[in-house]
């Protein structure tokens, strides 16, 4: 068995007992997809935990870099996400379906949806939300996903699913880094059980310059990047930093060699600058407007199938 899955710093325990790896590999459509550097990552640098979604149009091409790495699939925790518009008891379930057929995959490690909010159109949001969790529910007791849980949720939004669910989401999935660090949500997560799992660790770079930061990476000898994973593990917050660099992966994943002092860590989860590199207010026109899935991706040195 993998060493994240044996070694207790390497990975979380779910409320339901299933090991989740706690660093893994982000994936999405904007910014480009790498077949190398997931390759890279699950061969060469221990990686064990992918992160996708079918809206970012890239689950398939995930499929084949877990075959060309040699890592076998079942070694490797998938998680990806239900779109808005594919909502709803029956649709949610074939959405589920296609994308296990994509990633190559009977069944799923985590299944997230992916919003909150929910097409214009619908007159019960609530409702909607609700007949899409029960499915969820029905896929983890029919086994065929392990783990199932939201992304981008707040404390009104988890209320609409704990006052009825029969299964506690068992992660969050939202923004986190020092400039973004919602201790509310994570407290209200805390209690209930859910495990707090952050994206845009690094704030997309718009962080890495920061003086304290890079004072906490020269003291430790580490660069800013591993500075702020490190950080994110040390909250235990699963943590997915994304990169189509194969130098950057490596150097992302070398971040259990070390530990923050306690005085870094006061200095980092208490930063007052506030930056939100993901803007909720521009989803809804998402949702809303037709795009197909994986519309901005970008490929990157995908091997073209015989």
């Amino acid at each position: 068995m993998a060493d994240v899955y044996t070694n207790p710093e390497k990975h979380v325990i779910l409320h339901n007992n299933v090991k989740m790896p706690i660093l893994g590999l982000g994936t999405s459509h904007d910014g480009g997809y790498s077949h190398e550097a997931v390759v890279y990552a699950l061969k060469n640098c221990g990686y064990r935990h992918i992160d996708t979604a079918k809206r970012y149009g890239c689950e398939k091409y995930i499929a084949q870099a877990i075959k060309a790495s040699g890592v076998s699939s079942e070694d490797v925790f998938l998680t990806t996400k239900c779109w808005p518009t594919d909502y709803g008891t029956n649709t949610t379930r074939e959405a589920f379906n296609g994308s296990c057929q994509r990633l190559g995959v009977n069944t799923l490690d985590l299944y997230l949806l992916h919003w909150p909010d929910v097409p214009s159109g619908v007159r019960d949001k609530n409702s909607l939300l609700l007949d899409t969790w029960r499915t969820l529910e029905l896929l983890l007791d029919e086994e065929r996903v392990r783990s199932i849980g939201v992304s981008n949720f707040l404390e009104p939004h988890l209320e609409v699913i704990l006052n009825e669910c029969s299964v506690v989401p068992h992660v969050n999935q939202c923004e986190f880094h020092p400039y973004n660090n919602p201790k509310k949500l994570r407290s209200y997560c805390k209690e209930r059980n859910i495990q707090f799992e952050g994206y845009c660790p690094l704030g997309n770079g718009q962080i890495l310059t920061e003086p304290s930061i890079q004072d906490i990476a020269q003291k430790h000898s580490k660069s800013p990047a591993q500075i702020l994973i490190r950080w994110n593990l040390q909250n235990r917050v699963v943590c997915i930093p994304k990169s189509t660099k194969n130098h950057r992966v490596k150097e992302n994943s070398e971040v259990f060699d070390f530990e923050l002092r306690t005085e870094d860590m006061d200095t980092l989860n208490n930063m007052t600058r506030e930056i939100q590199i993901m803007d909720p207010s521009t989803i809804q026109a998402k949702i809303d407007n037709p795009l197909p899935d994986g519309y901005k991706l970008k490929l990157v040195q995908i091997p073209v199938e015989p």
